[in-house]
């Protein structure tokens, strides 16, 4: 569980430092250069990563049972799971979607870990979809006050919202029949 903590604490907190000390962000990007600051975050970030999946896997071999969701919830989150991926590929093809959520990949990690909270009552899930939620909710709620920076994007186009949906519906439905499975070691369709 340790490992678990201590990779949601540097993933999630490299994430959070434009919540909490933007211009700190700014100072240090600034000194070190764009690059070298990319680079630094992109590695804490993977190492970070690597360590909450690992932790996590780990923790689920230990159970701590904190509440039993019903069955019917996983028909739910596989519902809630559906625009997810819609709004992930969104966030990268400007459009209507974009332009409505506004930050449609915050918007996609708060509805996964809303959908995988419902669906999930071990400490660990607890841990990291709760964690990833307030994560999320609070970068949403600190964007409202803090420039937010451009971010790669295609070009706008009439066509984005297509391919975001498109795309969006193809990796659900990858997810859903293969990846989850592959990826997780739970399959999202009874076996």
């Amino acid at each position: 569980m340790l490992v678990l903590l201590a990779g949601l604490i540097l993933f999630l907190g490299i994430h959070a430092i434009s919540i909490f000390a933007p211009a700190a962000r700014d100072r240090w990007a600034a000194a070190m250069g764009p690059n070298l600051w990319r680079g630094l975050f992109s590695i804490l970030s993977l190492i970070g990563f690597v360590m909450l999946v690992r932790g996590y896997a780990a923790a689920r071999l230990d159970p701590v049972v904190l509440y039993a969701p019903p069955g019917w919830t996983r028909h739910l989150v596989m519902l809630l799971m559906l625009p997810v991926f819609v709004m992930l590929f969104a966030a990268y093809l400007p459009g209507r979607i974009k332009t409505s959520l506004k930050h449609p990949m915050l918007a996609a990690v708060k509805l996964w870990a809303l959908a995988h909270l419902l669906a999930n009552g071990m400490l660990a899930d607890v841990l990291l979809f709760g964690g990833f939620l307030a994560w999320a909710v609070l970068d949403r709620i600190s964007l409202k006050r803090r420039v937010q920076r451009p971010i790669t994007a295609a070009p706008a186009s009439r066509w984005n919202d297509l391919a975001a949906v498109v795309l969006g519906l193809a990796a659900y439905a990858a997810f859903v029949l293969w990846l989850h499975r592959q990826l997780i070691g739970v399959p999202v369709l009874p076996v």
